[in-house]
């Protein structure tokens, strides 16, 4: 019966409610991602600055996400930090609304390496029925050498499975899937 509860809770756990390439294009694209948390705005909120409790390593520089943070302030980094006294900045931050949203400016993980620049966005609001509806949305543009198109679907992914883990974590206290 345990193992039965247990199953079920991971099925009920914060999955993305939609994930989209909104449009992708040669010299860009838009993603979109949203999911409804079991959890009050204010708890959302402060589960998402703590990223390197929730952001998979495997999509960090130092394969450990404990070695992420935001500053949540304008100006802000999301940054990483590298072995040896090395960091790396992966966004700066542009807005902050606690509770409601926090904005980010910069080119994730390999897009860095093209020429490209971004915004990401992550508005939370109450949501029907209880809850925190939680939208991530990330624009990029710029020269990419393969295409916005090519990077739209893979970019998508990443972030669909990094918004689960953060969903996961809120409500189940693991990011874990298993």
């Amino acid at each position: 019966m345990r193992a039965v509860l247990a199953g079920l809770a991971l099925l009920c756990a914060a999955q993305p409610a939609a994930a989209a390439v909104k449009s992708a294009a040669p010299q860009g694209f838009e993603v979109v991602e949203t999911a409804t948390i079991r959890a009050a705005p204010h708890e959302a909120y402060a589960a998402l600055l703590a990223i390197g409790k929730w952001w998979d390593g495997e999509h960090t520089f130092s394969h450990s996400a404990a070695n992420l943070e935001i500053a949540a302030t304008v100006g802000g980094c999301w940054c990483e930090h590298l072995k040896d006294g090395g960091m790396a900045q992966h966004m700066t931050v542009t807005m902050v609304m606690p509770d409601r949203l926090i904005e980010f400016h910069g080119a994730l993980g390999p897009l860095r390496f093209e020429g490209v620049d971004g915004s990401m966005s992550w508005a939370l609001k109450p949501a029907e029925g209880g809850g925190t509806l939680v939208t991530l949305n990330y624009v990029v543009g710029g020269y990419f050498r393969a295409g916005g198109e090519h990077w739209a679907p893979l970019v998508d992914k990443v972030l669909g499975e990094q918004l689960a883990r953060y969903g996961r974590l809120v409500e189940t206290g693991s990011p874990s899937s298993g």
